[in-house]
C-alpha cells in the first residue's frame, strides 16, 4: 500500500467508540496527523466511525496502523488508517481463505473428528495457523492422520459446514461493484469445489485429498497451496483480471494467509490467530463479514437489511 494522500481513521466495535478514537488521535497526533470531524457509518449492530485525517506529508496508511494496534485490545475496536481514494471502496477482486474464514469451521478438523483423531489434528491446526508450525509440515501430519477415511466422510463434513455471517452479503454487495471472487484455501478442493458452485465463485484453488478406493490414502495429491501459493495466485489472478493489486481485497485467519494480506491493496485479518493479528495490516475482530465493506468506505445505509 503506497503512502497516500488523503486517509481516514475507522473505528469499529460493538461500544462507544469516542474513547478509543481519542486516544488514537494522540497517538496518530506525534506522527505529525490531525483528526477532521466525526462521520457516523454504522451505529446499529456495531458502532463505525471515520474521521479524514490531514497532514503536511502523504500518509503512509499501514505504518499509522500499527502505532494503533495497542489500543485495539484495550478497547476491544479495530482502528485501521485506510487511504481516502476511489480504490479503496472500488475493489475488482476478492480473494477469501475458506476454513475459519468464509466458513465457521475447519474443514480438516471436522474430517479428523469423522476419523476419531479430532483431539491431535485441532491441536496441530491451531499451532499451525498462529505459525507456530511449518504449514506444508503441519498439513502433512494431519492428512496421514485421515488415512483409511472413507469418502463419504466428506460428504458429511460439507452437509454441516456453515458460511460465516455476512459472507453472502459481502459477495453480492462486492459483485455488484464488478469485483470478481476467489477462494483460495489451504484446505481441500473437495469443499471448494461445492462453494464455487453455491457462491458463484470466479475462481477457487485448494488441495486435493489423495483417494484409493473409496478411502483417504493419507496423502496429498499435486502442488500444495501454502502461503506462498497463495500470495502467488494473488498476483495471477490480479494480471488475468487485469486489475492494480491497489484494487484487489483479500481476507484471511491464518499465518498462511499473511503473504496474500501483505500483498493486496487491502488485507485484513478476520477474527485470526493473535500472532496474525500482530503482523497484518488490518484486522476485523466481529464475528460478520459484511464488516469489512466499512473498511471500503460502504456506509450502513447501504447495506442489505
Amino acid at each position: 500500500m503506497a503512502a497516500a494522500s488523503q486517509a481516514v481513521l475507522l473505528c469499529l466495535g460493538e461500544s462507544d467508540p469516542a474513547p478509543a478514537v481519542e486516544r488514537a488521535g494522540a497517538v496518530l497526533a506525534e506522527a505529525g496527523l490531525r483528526l477532521g470531524p466525526p462521520r457516523v457509518v454504522a451505529s446499529r449492530r456495531l458502532r463505525v466511525v471515520e474521521h479524514a485525517l490531514s497532514g503536511s506529508a502523504p500518509i503512509d496508511c499501514r505504518s499509522a496502523t500499527k502505532r494503533l494496534r495497542g489500543l485495539q485490545g484495550e478497547f476491544g475496536v479495530d482502528l485501521a488508517v485506510l487511504p481516502a481514494d476511489a480504490a479503496r471502496r472500488d475493489k475488482k477482486l476478492l480473494v477469501i481463505d475458506m476454513d475459519s474464514t468464509l466458513v465457521q469451521s475447519e474443514g480438516i478438523d471436522e474430517l479428523a473428528k469423522e476419523a476419531g483423531v479430532g483431539e491431535a489434528v485441532a491441536a496441530i491446526t491451531r499451532r499451525a495457523m498462529n505459525g507456530e508450525l511449518d504449514f506444508v509440515g503441519a498439513l502433512r501430519e494431519r492428512v496421514g492422520l485421515l488415512r483409511g477415511l472413507p469418502v463419504h466422510a466428506l460428504e458429511r463434513v460439507a452437509a454441516r459446514t456453515v458460511l460465516s455471517p455476512g459472507a453472502e452479503v459481502l459477495i453480492d454487495v462486492l459483485r455488484k461493484g464488478g469485483c470478481a471472487v476467489a477462494v483460495v484455501s489451504g484446505g481441500f478442493d473437495y469443499f471448494t469445489t461445492r462453494l464455487h458452485s453455491r457462491l458463484g465463485l470466479s475462481y477457487s484453488f485448494a488441495n486435493r485429498l489423495d483417494v484409493e478406493d473409496g478411502r483417504l490414502t493419507g496423502r496429498l495429491v499435486g502442488e500444495i497451496v501454502d502461503g506462498r501459493r497463495k500470495a502467488a495466485l494473488l498476483e495471477e489472478m490480479a494480471s488475468k483480471e487485469a486489475v492494480g493489486l491497489d484494487r484487489v481485497l483479500a481476507i484471511g485467519d491464518g499465518a498462511n494467509d499473511l503473504p496474500m494480506l501483505e500483498r493486496a491493496g487491502l488485507g485484513v485479518a478476520y477474527n485470526a490467530k493473535p500472532k496474525v493479528r500482530e503482523a497484518a495490516p488490518v484486522t476485523l475482530s466481529v464475528p460478520d463479514l459484511s464488516a469489512v465493506l466499512f473498511l471500503l468506505g460502504y456506509s450502513e445505509s447501504e447495506l442489505p437489511e
